[in-house]
């Protein structure tokens, strides 16, 4: 591996803005804010989503289809009885 070629790879707080659950991660990603884990000095990144407020991984995704066109495949393509 060649030196001084690599972003630093360090410990990074992740926080989902939408619920706001946090987790310690590594990533390259750095910030202006940071907060003191176990007594040290770890830089906050702030999310709008993820896997904790995500619609489809939560189960609330929603079918979203104002012009029928699921019904119509259903109806088409659906179970015979």
């Amino acid at each position: 591996m060649k030196a001084d070629i690599h972003p630093d790879y360090h410990k990074v707080l992740f926080v989902d803005s939408a619920t706001g659950e946090e987790w310690l991660s590594r990533s390259t990603l750095t910030s202006n804010e940071s907060r003191e884990i176990d007594g040290e000095q770890v830089p906050v990144i702030k999310l709008e989503i993820s896997s904790a407020s995500h619609p489809f991984w939560t189960g609330q995704a929603r079918e979203l289809d104002s012009e029928g066109r699921v019904d119509r495949f259903r109806k088409r393509y659906g179970k015979k009885k």
